[in-house]
């Protein structure tokens, strides 16, 4: 019998918590260092592939699958599968999005890991915001509209208060202000955020503007964003077409990706033949130091970002090491003896 056993770390969402993944500066560098070696070759990330039910038209529910390969001293293999229900949110206490990754040894293939992922994406969502913020973002930002007060909305203050210093306050804009009430008190003593219900007059005043709602079409007017902002879109629907069209530098998470998933700014516009892949800048172009970022403190920098599946893997593989130090987790054999070899 060979010696490579079949061992699998359960985490449950719990035990992933306890093996860091609250820690916002360790997400930050787990996500800047993905970009880098997605830039340097070193990283196959396939587009995602999604499941709608009943079918795209009607959708009431999906589920992704987001399957990546990271070498280098990395070198794990793995795939988030991403979901989302309606229905979810009319029950008390259940989650919109419920995610699962699972890590394998790229040499035998034998998962290494299966981990609840739902709060990985929340944290690792924001820290692509935090990414770009910190080489887009103008060095003179002192205020920031963070427009969402969900999941997302609550890891995205602390991605971009690390990533931008310089900022002295948050306006944290939702429909329900008792959300962004809710998400300010849990802040309150560590940063200045602000519940706002008026997101003209928020976006008004902020040199960053960070959007991560649900939003089916644009809400966010071109005249309401200053011409040396920075907008950063996390949904396909958030920002009017003006906004990206006009900036001066187009940041991009992923090309191929965007370009192809209909509904998305990226997409609409490049159709309409108004956009081409030259005259946008990616995020590991960013990171790896083959693009510049902000240049000057006259640009106006828009970036538009779905996630990589990557960045979701590179993260699950630093939990689970920890998780490995640590003792942390449930160990499971996927089989005593292997029938049929």
């Amino acid at each position: 019998m060979s010696g490579y056993k079949p061992e699998i770390l359960f985490l449950k969402q719990e035990d992933v918590i306890a093996a860091g993944l609250l820690d916002m500066k360790m997400i930050l560098e787990a996500t800047e260092k993905t970009f880098k070696m997605i830039a340097e070759g070193k990283v196959i990330n396939p587009s995602k592939i999604q499941l709608a039910m009943p079918d795209e038209e009607n959708m009431q529910s999906f589920c992704m699958s987001m399957p990546s390969y990271i070498g280098g001293d990395i070198n794990v293999a793995g795939f988030k599968w991403a979901s989302e229900s309606r229905f979810n949110i009319t029950q008390p206490g259940m989650p919109l999005g419920v995610d699962l990754t699972v890590l394998s040894d790229p040499l035998t293939v034998y998962p290494k890991a299966i981990m609840d992922a739902t709060l990985i994406t929340a944290m690792r969502t924001s820290a692509a915001a935090g990414v770009a913020a910190k080489y887009i973002a103008s060095k003179n930002t002192k205020v920031a509209c963070l427009v969402g007060a969900g999941v997302i909305g609550r890891t995205m203050v602390s991605a971009i208060m690390e990533s931008v210093p310089s900022i002295e306050k948050i306006l944290l804009c939702d429909l329900n202000m008792a959300k962004a009430e809710g998400i300010a008190k849990e802040y309150e003593g560590k940063y200045n955020v602000v519940p706002c219900g008026d997101t003209e007059a928020a976006a008004k005043q902020a040199n960053l503007i960070v959007t991560m709602t649900t939003a089916t079409k644009p809400f966010l007017k071109a005249e309401w964003v200053k011409p040396n902002a920075t907008v950063i879109q996390m949904a396909p629907h958030e920002i009017e077409e003006e906004i990206l069209l006009k900036a001066d530098k187009k940041i991009i998470d992923n090309w191929s990706q965007l370009s192809h998933i209909t509904g998305s700014i990226i997409h609409k516009t490049h159709v309409a033949g108004k956009l081409e892949e030259e005259m946008c800048t990616t995020l590991p172009q960013l990171a790896a130091g083959l693009k510049p970022g902000r240049e000057s403190e006259d640009e106006l920098c828009v970036c538009a970002t779905l996630g990589v599946g990557a960045v979701d893997i590179a993260i699950a593989h630093q939990l689970y090491l920890n998780a490995l130090e640590k003792g942390i987790g449930q160990k499971l054999m996927l089989w005593d003896n292997p029938l049929w070899v």
